[in-house]
């Protein structure tokens, strides 16, 4: 009966058997290091944008003048009639959500949209058709433009509630007031709508009514507060051009950046945490150079540990030194949060023991008296 060579060998020089499990466990549970070129999309480390250089002119939304009356607007009303008139009539009134102005003796007329002297042809021609006045003069002055109320809240430099005119309610006007945003300011924003009652379309006027006559706890099942929550990324809104208006109660929030600190370890010659900037990606070599280089001219080998989010374990990406230096692929861009480190080798411990030993053959040269 032939035997292996495994049979014959020495049983006392196998390895024992719970080492091979040992063995098997751990290759089991080892997650392979990851080489640039083979980096998956998961382990990509996100550009960073920089808020402060978008184009904020672009997201003005509409944008209508002045002159023109709008819902909510106080305007101040005089008519002056002929001789055989009535005395003088000087009234401010508001223009309502209808976009009409409820003018004593004339009624409602709508004037929303309309600019002053338009205004004021179309009330001076009511007063005539209708048979209150003869030919009366009539004059009409803006008192004050409607308004929105509009809260800026997060990474912006004067965080608040700002008075935003109607006419110009849109998202940059409110971080114009805001005073624009700060540098840690991430370049993707929500607004928020407050919930407002809204009535199903077949609810009674008499259920309306009550919807705001009544107490708490009393009002009809036909009301319901609705809410609206919208996310706006600022760098396609601004590169398509697209405005963002805003209404009266909004909630603009700006979120900051999450950024914690690169990690530098290893053949470094300042080991520690670095700052990862806001406005520019952050590179390999990059944090390396902010390390204040390596301090072995021999090191190679780096290690960037990177957490994914969901994901229980680190997963590890080597780099080469040299290759970093050649290739922009090699030189992977970093993400909040990386470990680099710069790793010992056999051939860094080979030049420092070398690197000592030269170091102190020249010291005691240098202690021997020649005479």
């Amino acid at each position: 009966m032939l035997h292996s060579h495994c049979d014959r060998a020495d049983p006392r020089r196998r390895p024992p058997l719970y080492f091979a499990i040992f063995l098997i466990a751990l290759v089991g549970c080892y997650r392979p290091v990851i080489t640039p070129k083979h980096l998956p999309e998961n382990l990509i480390a996100p550009h960073i944008d920089n808020a402060q250089a978008i184009d904020l002119s672009r997201l003005s939304g509409f944008a209508s003048t002045n002159d023109l009356i709008e819902l909510g607007d106080v305007i101040e009303i005089t008519i002056v009639a002929g001789v055989s008139d009535q005395g003088p009539l000087s009234i401010p009134v508001r223009i309502g959500e209808d976009g009409a102005a409820l003018i004593p003796l004339l009624g409602t007329i709508p004037l929303a949209g309309m600019e002053i002297d338009q205004a004021e042809q179309v009330i001076r021609q009511q007063a005539m058709t209708r048979g209150i006045y003869r030919n009366p003069h009539v004059t009409v002055v803006m008192e004050t433009k409607a308004a929105n109320k509009v809260t800026v809240i997060g990474a912006v430099e004067k965080p608040g509630t700002y008075d935003l005119p109607r006419s110009s309610s849109n998202l940059l006007t409110a971080f114009v007031a805001a005073g624009g945003l700060s540098s840690n300011a991430s370049t993707k924003v929500e607004v928020r709508s407050p919930a407002k009652q809204e009535f199903l379309p077949n609810t009674p006027r008499e259920n309306r009514l009550a919807a705001f006559t009544s107490g708490s706890g009393s009002a009809p099942v036909e009301v319901a507060p609705v809410s609206h929550s919208v996310q706006i990324n600022l760098i396609t809104a601004s590169q398509s051009g697209r405005g963002v208006n805003l209404r009266d109660g909004d909630v603009v929030m700006v979120p900051q950046l999450d950024q914690n600190p690169i990690q530098v370890l290893g053949l470094v010659r300042k080991p520690g945490d670095y700052k990862l900037p806001t406005d520019r990606d952050l590179r390999v070599l990059d944090v390396l150079a902010m390390a204040g280089g390596l301090s072995s001219p021999v090191a190679d080998k780096i290690f960037v540990i990177r957490r994914v989010p969901h994901e229980p374990d680190a997963r590890v990406i080597k780099v080469s030194y040299q290759k970093a230096k050649r290739m922009l692929e090699e030189n992977i861009r970093l993400a909040s949060g990386d470990v680099v480190s710069v790793e010992r080798t056999p051939l860094t411990v080979t030049f420092d023991a070398f690197d000592r030993f030269i170091n102190f053959g020249v010291g005691a040269t240098a202690r021997v008296p020649l005479f």
